[in-house]
C-alpha cells in the first residue's frame, strides 16, 4: 500500500489575513448544482518553476503572471520544483489570494529533507467549499455554472532516489443522496530525474495509475513533469492504460510538443523532448498547448546581462471534459 499524508486546502481570509483551512469533503447538495447530464469543461495548466536557475523568485513572478492572466486563467494549476521561498512568494501574490485555493498552505515542513516540492492551487470560481465564519464573502456559494465539490487532498510518497511525492486532490461532481457521484483524482507529479532512475520512474507510474483505478474513483488525470527522456518513458502512458493527452490531440511526435532543451545544445547529450505530459483515464482532453517561458535579465558582474528563459520546461496547457 502507497504511503499517504492527509493534508488540507487552504483560502486566504481577508479578516485576518491569513491562509485557512477549508472543508475538503463531499459538498452538500445546496452548494452545488444538481444537473451533470452535460460534461463539465475545466482548464489545467502544469509548470516546472526550475529551481536552481538565477533569480528563483522573479522567475517564478513572471511564469505566474502569465497563467494568471485573466482571459485565460485556468481552473487548475499544477507547479513543480517550487522551493520554500517562492512557495512563500506565491502565497503573497494578490491574485493568488483572491482567486485560488491552495494545498499545503500553512504546513511548516514541508521542505523538510527536500530541495523542492509540487504545488497545487484551485480556482474558487469552480469548487464550492466552506471557510467559516467568512460568510460575507459568499466564498462557497455558486457564481455562475457548475461547481464541484472537494475530496481528500494527500501526498502520496513514492519509492524515489529523491524522496519525490505525488500531491492529489479529488474532485467531485454534483450529486443527491440517493445518487453519490464517483470522484476523479488530480495528481501533481514530478517523477524522478535523470537516466539511471528509470527503474523507479516505472514503479512511480504504475502506482500513480492505480489511484486513478481505486474503488470510488471514475478516473482522473496526472500531470507535471514526467522526466519522460527514454523512449521506455513513453511507452510507460500506454502499458498502465494511460492515454497521452498531447498524443491524442496532436499525434505521435516525440519531436512536436518539446517541453524541455528546446533550441538548447546541453553537454551531457540529453535532447529536447516531451519531459511534462498529461496522462488521463475517463476524462476527454479538448485542447492543448505548450506554453513558451518569456526571456529574464540576469546581471553580469561585468556589467552587461545575460537573458535566460523564466525556466528551463515550458509549460502545458490543457482543456478538458470531466
Amino acid at each position: 500500500m502507497t504511503p499517504l499524508w492527509q493534508r488540507s486546502l487552504s483560502a486566504f481570509k481577508r479578516s485576518n489575513r491569513l491562509w485557512s483551512p477549508v472543508s475538503s469533503s463531499r459538498c452538500a447538495s445546496s452548494q452545488v448544482t444538481h444537473q451533470h447530464a452535460q460534461p463539465s469543461h475545466f482548464s489545467l495548466i502544469t509548470q516546472n518553476l526550475d529551481a536552481f536557475s538565477s533569480r528563483p523568485i522573479a522567475r517564478a513572478k513572471l511564469l505566474l503572471d502569465d497563467i494568471l492572466k485573466e482571459s485565460k486563467r485556468p481552473d487548475v494549476i499544477f507547479l513543480q520544483e517550487v522551493t520554500s521561498e517562492v512557495y512563500s512568494a506565491i502565497l503573497a501574490n494578490p491574485t493568488v489570494r483572491k482567486a485560488f485555493l491552495v494545498a499545503d498552505a500553512r504546513d511548516q515542513m514541508l521542505f523538510a529533507g527536500v530541495p523542492f516540492e509540487n504545488m497545487t492551487l484551485l480556482s474558487r470560481k469552480r469548487f464550492a467549499f466552506d471557510l467559516e465564519p467568512q460568510k460575507e464573502e459568499e466564498e462557497g456559494r455558486l457564481e455562475s455554472g457548475e461547481k464541484f465539490g472537494l475530496g481528500p487532498v494527500s501526498r502520496f510518497k513514492l519509492p524515489s532516489k529523491y524522496g519525490r511525492c505525488a500531491l492529489s486532490v479529488d474532485i467531485i461532481p454534483s450529486s443527491t443522496p440517493s445518487a453519490p457521484s464517483p470522484v476523479y483524482r488530480l495528481i501533481n507529479v514530478h517523477l524522478d530525474s535523470l537516466w539511471h532512475t528509470l527503474a523507479y520512474r516505472i514503479k512511480q507510474l504504475e502506482i500513480l495509475a492505480n489511484l486513478l483505478r481505486e474503488p470510488g474513483c471514475a478516473g482522473g488525470l496526472i500531470a507535471g513533469d514526467f522526466n519522460a527522456i527514454s523512449p521506455d518513458d513513453h511507452a510507460l502512458l500506454e502499458k498502465n492504460g494511460l492515454l497521452d493527452a498531447w498524443v491524442a490531440l496532436h499525434g505521435g511526435d516525440e519531436l512536436d510538443g518539446g517541453t524541455w532543451g528546446v533550441g538548447v545544445e546541453r553537454r551531457d547529450g540529453l535532447t529536447a523532448g516531451r519531459l511534462d505530459k498529461v496522462a488521463m483515464l475517463g476524462v476527454e482532453a479538448k485542447d492543448m498547448e505548450v506554453m513558451r517561458p518569456r526571456l529574464i535579465e540576469v546581471p553580469k558582474s561585468t556589467g552587461d546581462s545575460d537573458y535566460i528563459p523564466c525556466s528551463d520546461h515550458y509549460g502545458l496547457r490543457l482543456s478538458f471534459d470531466v
